[in-house]
């Protein structure tokens, strides 16, 4: 049995990475893709591999990509490793753009959409704290939080603007309903 692809998706501070930890710690048949990105690795946020945009390009050419996209000035890829772990059975947990789901689709039988959501107000102080980016940046970004989900996806929206453990519940419980 194949494990699923899990996209987690949502405007840019409602706290995807922080929920898909907390998911993959409480739930073991959970792993996390490591993206890589054309980003310094000590920027901080999630785990990931930092690359400069010709290794990126590099790799992309060389095919270690699952599945590749470009958002917010920068590159993001899935490395084809998780085809391995959803050959095992695994289901992965990826933070992916919304931009990326049709193509994510078409790559992976069986995805599976989790949208986050959050206020603005609660978006406004997460990503002032993160400290990547300025205020013109930052209201850039709560711009583009309402974009709506591509057509042809299907996604379960879950608030989380709430106790973290009770985003996690939610999105648990809605990817597996009998917990064993």
């Amino acid at each position: 049995m194949s494990g699923r692809l899990i996209a987690v998706v949502g405007p840019s501070g409602v706290g995807k990475d922080t929920v898909m930890e907390a998911m993959a710690q409480a739930e073991a048949r959970l792993g996390l893709v490591r993206r890589v990105i054309t980003r310094p690795s000590g920027a901080g946020g999630e785990v990931f591999e930092g690359v400069d945009e010709t290794r990126f390009a590099a790799m992309r050419t060389a095919g270690d990509f699952a599945l590749w996209w470009e958002a917010h000035g920068l590159c993001y890829g899935i490395p084809t490793a998780v085809d391995a772990e959803l050959a095992s059975g695994r289901d992965m947990l990826a933070n992916l753009s919304r931009r990326a789901l049709c193509a994510a689709q078409d790559r992976f039988n069986g995805l599976v959409v989790i949208a986050l959501t959050a206020q603005p107000r609660v978006l406004a102080e997460r990503l002032s704290l993160r400290g990547r980016e300025d205020a013109a940046g930052i209201a850039r970004r709560l711009a583009r939080a309402g974009s709506d989900m591509p057509q042809g996806i299907t996604a379960t929206t879950i608030d989380n603007a709430h106790a973290l453990d009770t985003t996690v519940r939610s999105a648990l419980a809605m990817l597996y309903p009998v917990r064993v």
